[in-house]
């Protein structure tokens, strides 16, 4: 009609008795499955998230979009938490596109191994290790761990190694706090989970446990946290092959 006769969308639509917006309505369609596609990835790698961090998260990467938005897509897909989730049947995939390291500070794994005083006080150890150059910075143990705790080793490592650009981690309630999220956000560090129960996922960090634990855990008495930090620390100077 407009071609025809030459006139205004605005007369176009009255003669037709429908709404301009009706007119100027274009489809959201693809942009509603890649949301429901990168709301899926994200809850398939950080299982523990709501759709509240998964609104901050997209927010993160250029989503305009506001969190009632995500909320009625996240429970379309049926992605609800449950408090009670069986153990063994949670579900994640590793980040796509996974490539080994080519350079030092590149990317980065960690862990914890557990251990004890000799009085039998616990230990927990955070444990990193560059996958490329195999150095370890940093050995930690501590009597307890937050995420807070991790997010305050990690800072004082890299102001002396430099930040790296991915750090390969398990589902860990420390390693999936606000704390380490916030961080790793405003350092510009990616946090890569690995697959609840598989261990294969984060093999580099698992092959530096071993030693450890062979190496030091194994062959020593802690008679106190002080003690422990000294001797561990002395096996990772004479691990890393450039002290």
């Amino acid at each position: 009609m407009r071609s025809v006769w030459g006139i205004s969308i605005r007369r176009a639509c009255r003669v037709i008795l429908a709404t301009r917006s009706t007119y100027q309505y274009n489809s959201r369609s693809n942009d509603q499955a890649e949301l429901k596609q990168r709301i899926k990835e994200i809850s398939q790698t950080r299982v523990r998230y709501g759709y509240r961090r998964i609104h901050i998260l997209l927010r993160r990467e250029g989503w305009a979009i506001n969190p009632k938005r995500v909320y009625r897509l996240y429970t379309e897909m049926g992605l609800q938490l449950r408090n009670k989730a069986p153990k063994r049947r949670v579900k994640a995939k590793l980040r796509e596109g996974r490539v080994e390291a080519c350079q030092a500070n590149e990317t980065w794994a960690m862990d914890f191994v557990h251990d004890q005083l000799a009085t039998g006080r616990k230990l927990r150890v955070l444990t990193i290790v560059d996958t490329f150059s195999r150095y370890s910075p940093a050995v930690d143990p501590r009597f307890s761990y937050r995420g807070e705790d991790v997010v305050q080793t990690l800072e004082r490592i890299c102001r002396q190694t430099g930040y790296p650009k991915t750090i390969r981690v398990d589902q860990g309630f420390e390693f999936i706090s606000r704390d380490l999220d916030l961080w790793a956000y405003q350092k510009d560090v990616e946090l890569d989970f690995s697959r609840p129960g598989k261990p294969t996922d984060n093999a580099y960090i698992e092959s530096f446990n071993g030693k450890f634990r062979a190496e030091c855990l194994n062959t020593h008495w802690f008679m106190s946290l002080d003690d422990a930090r000294s001797k561990m620390e002395e096996w990772r100077r004479d691990y890393n092959p450039v002290s």
